[in-house]
């Protein structure tokens, strides 16, 4: 259990990197009058290619692999459409400002995508 929340407090560093250079992203893409949904999807994948690099050294001690960032790749498709997903809805439904949604979005890909890559990417067979 200790293991776990170590993994999980290093994972949440790597993904507040990755978060602020997504948000960073998506704001200067949403200035530049990009659509919502484009910015969205461009700032997260410049993100993801951040959180491998951090994420495959830095939380599961492993070297970045083509093989390792092709299975974190799909993992981070998932995260996309959760993101993109969460931060569409906030935006549209709930009534939140853009950023506020986009927040939203990355707080509940942080959650899939942590599980993913523990259970999935980077597991480990005993």
């Amino acid at each position: 259990m200790l293991e776990l929340a170590r993994k999980l407090l290093q994972y949440g560093v790597t993904g507040g990197i990755a978060a602020v250079v997504d948000a960073g992203g998506f704001v200067l893409l949403v200035n530049a009058r990009l659509n919502i949904v484009v910015a969205s999807c461009f700032s997260f994948c410049i993100a993801a290619l951040v959180n491998y690099s951090l994420t495959s050294r830095f939380v599961f001690n492993r070297e970045a692999t083509v093989r390792g960032l092709a299975a974190f790749t799909a993992a981070a498709l998932v995260g996309l459409m959760v993101n993109t997903g969460v931060t569409l809805l906030a935006t549209f439904t709930v009534g939140l400002p853009p950023l506020a949604a986009k927040l939203a979005g990355i707080g509940t890909a942080f959650i899939v995508n942590f599980v993913i890559n523990l259970r999935v990417v980077f597991h480990t067979r005993p």
